[in-house]
């Protein structure tokens, strides 16, 4: 038996290093899933390399746009017959630089996706959820959240911003829809080692964005950053019916980042 047997889920940012290292986690334990990100030539790409036959279609989509999201969540319904997860994981870390130096556009697309792109996700699985379970049921809803959830950052005003919104729409969203039967929390990971820091350290210094790379490992007492599969594996309990009576929370996956 696997922990998501005859569950079926959607992750966003499919195509980056936890949005796969997840659907991996969640086919190994049964569940189907729909793959979103914004390129389908990767996210065909990831679907190829999952191999897991008619248990995993994709959908390109901008999480900002909410005709997008209503689209791909009918087309996990109409694919799957039901819908148990969502993982609202897809995220930019938009531009590193004091936030009086950020144009609007610049802030305005960091909200669009990581706080609109949750919101929109709340918005229209907690429907589907509720459509597809019944009183013996859960539905999950997990958002990717970050420790700039809980803490500043010099230099991400925007993504702090954001990811802060993050963690107060889950509490919300954890009361509303708890009565439903629909359990709502966040991850909050550190530094991974993945496309997105490697992005903020050559922004954070293009000359020697390995010195940021140092620094950041120094704020972490366990002297290393996280993996992608780390956090996959916190994924697939809060989707699983072993988070039964968590709900509203903050789940930190930091190496004890933010405990200094």
């Amino acid at each position: 038996m696997g922990r998501l047997d005859d569950k079926v889920a959607i992750i966003t940012g499919a195509a980056g290093g936890i949005g796969k290292a997840t659907a991996e986690r969640y086919l190994e334990e049964g569940a189907k899933v729909m793959l979103v990100d914004l390129d389908e030539e990767a996210l065909a790409e990831v679907a190829g390399e999952l191999d897991a036959g008619d248990r995993v279609a994709y959908r390109a989509a901008d999480v900002s746009d909410p005709e997008a999201v209503q689209d791909f969540v009918d087309a996990c319904v109409d694919a799957f017959g039901r819908l148990d997860v969502m993982f609202a994981n897809a995220g930019t870390e938009g531009s590193v630089k004091p936030m009086h130096e950020l144009s609007f556009d610049e802030f305005d697309r960091v909200q669009k996706v990581n706080l609109y792109g949750c919101w929109l996700a709340i918005k229209y699985a907690a429907p589907a959820i509720i459509d597809s379970t019944d009183q013996d049921e859960e539905g999950s809803i997990i958002l990717t959240s970050s420790v700039a959830g809980i803490v500043g950052s010099k230099g991400l005003g925007a993504y702090v911003a954001s990811k802060h919104g993050v963690v107060g729409l889950a509490q919300t969203a954890a009361q509303e829809l708890a009565e439903a039967g629909i359990r709502v929390n966040t991850i909050n990971p550190g530094p991974i080692q993945n496309r997105m820091m490697s992005s903020i350290e050559g922004q954070a210094n293009p000359d020697a964005p390995d010195q940021v790379h140092d620094q950041f490992e120094g704020l972490i007492p366990m002297g290393r950053y996280g993996r992608n599969e780390e956090v996959a594996n916190l994924a697939l309990f809060l989707a699983s019916d072993e988070s039964s009576y968590s709900t509203g929370s903050r789940f930190v996956i930091d190496g004890g980042f933010t405990s200094m």
